[in-house]
C-alpha cells in the first residue's frame, strides 16, 4: 500500500514532514495579549469620550415669525404668548379635540435660585390660597393647643384632630396621619420631639402654620395650593380647571407667582425665567411674563433710576 499510496499522491510524506515542523516551531502563546486586548479597549473607550465632548453643532434659529403653524421647531425661537391669549389657546386645543372638558390647567415655573457669593434660595415649599376654588378636596388639618376654648374653635373650623402633648406619641407610631399641623405658640415648646418627625411640616411662623388665629390657618391649609420646588429649580402645580372662566384662571396664576416670587429678594434680579402653562391634554405654551412678575418691573426701575444718578453726577462734574 505504501507505494500504492505514494503513487496516488506523491510527495505526501515531505509534505505531512514539513506541516510537523512548522507545528513544533510555532512560537509560544504571548501572556500578554490580554492587556493589548484591553488597551486597545481603553483606547476605544476615551475615543468614545472625545467624540461626546466635542461640542455639537446648533442650528441658528431664525428671527422672523414662521408663515403659519407648522413649522421647523430648529430654525424659529419658540413663541411666547400673553396669559389671556395661552388660556383662550387651550380652550381651543380642548374643543378641537374633543377631550375632557373639566381638566386641570397646569403651570411649569422654572427659577433662578442664583444669589450673591456662589450662594443659592434653598429648595422651598408653601401653601398659598386662591381667589378662586378649582376642587371640593379639602386637606386634614391638626391642631396643637391645650386652650379649650381654642379647642372648641379649632373644630367648629373643620379641624380633623385636636389635642395637646398626648398626640405626640400617636403621631411618632404613626396612628395619627394628616395633611398639615398648626400650632398656637403656648404649646411649642412641648412639641419639640415632633421636630424630626415632621420635618417641613413642623408648625413654623414662615409657613403661617403658627399663630393665634385659628380660623385663618385652618383656611389656608384645609384649602389652601401646596407647591414645592423640585429639580431644585422648577416647580410644577396645577392652579385651575380649564371650564372656569379666562380671568378666573388668570387670577389664579398670579396668586401662585406673587406668592412665589416673596422667596427671593428683588435686589437679586428677577426670579422666574420662564413660565408655561398647559392642561392635561394640551402641549405647553410659553407665556410672556410682561405684567406677571412685579419684581422684573421693580428691578429695572431702580436700575433706571440708578442711570439717571450716574448721569446727573458725571453731568455736574464735567460743568
Amino acid at each position: 500500500l505504501a507505494p500504492r499510496r505514494g503513487w496516488v499522491f506523491p510527495g505526501l510524506d515531505q509534505r505531512l514532514a514539513a506541516v510537523r515542523a512548522l507545528v513544533s516551531a510555532a512560537p509560544p502563546a504571548r501572556p500578554y495579549a490580554a492587556a493589548a486586548k484591553s488597551a486597545k479597549k481603553g483606547s476605544q473607550k476615551t475615543k468614545q469620550e472625545e467624540t461626546k465632548k466635542k461640542k455639537v453643532t446648533r442650528r441658528r434659529p431664525l428671527m422672523s415669525k414662521p408663515v403659519d403653524d407648522v413649522y421647523l421647531t430648529w430654525y424659529y425661537e419658540r413663541p411666547s404668548y400673553d396669559v389671556e391669549e395661552a388660556v383662550g389657546m387651550l380652550k381651543k386645543f380642548q374643543e378641537l379635540d374633543f377631550t375632557y372638558p373639566k381638566q386641570y390647567v397646569y403651570i411649569n415655573v422654572f427659577l433662578d435660585m442664583a444669589l450673591q457669593k456662589k450662594k443659592k434660595v434653598d429648595p422651598f415649599a408653601s401653601t398659598v390660597l386662591l381667589p378662586y376654588r378649582f376642587t371640593d378636596e379639602t386637606n386634614k388639618v391638626l391642631v396643637f393647643t391645650e386652650n379649650e376654648q381654642e379647642a372648641e374653635i379649632a373644630r367648629e373650623n373643620g379641624a380633623a384632630v385636636v389635642g395637646g402633648v398626648e398626640l405626640i406619641k400617636w403621631i411618632l407610631e404613626d396612628e395619627i396621619q394628616v395633611d398639615f399641623y398648626v400650632a398656637v405658640p403656648a404649646i411649642m415648646p412641648k412639641l419639640i420631639p415632633l421636630r424630626n418627625k415632621l420635618r417641613r411640616k413642623y408648625p413654623n411662623t414662615k409657613r403661617n402654620s403658627l399663630g393665634h388665629d385659628i380660623p385663618k390657618m385652618l383656611q389656608l391649609f384645609r384649602e389652601g395650593l401646596e407647591y414645592m420646588v423640585e429639580d431644585e429649580r422648577v416647580i410644577k402645580t396645577r392652579i385651575a380647571r380649564l371650564d372656569m372662566p379666562t380671568e378666573q384662571i388668570v387670577a389664579n396664576l398670579k396668586t401662585v407667582i406673587h406668592d412665589i416670587c416673596t422667596f427671593k429678594p428683588s435686589t437679586y434680579g428677577p426670579f422666574v425665567q420662564k413660565l408655561v402653562i398647559r392642561s392635561s391634554t394640551s402641549e405647553g405654551l410659553l407665556l410672556n411674563l410682561d405684567g406677571l412678575v412685579p419684581q422684573v418691573e421693580k428691578v429695572e426701575e431702580e436700575k433706571n433710576a440708578e442711570d439717571d444718578e450716574e448721569k446727573h453726577v458725571q453731568e455736574s462734574v464735567s460743568t
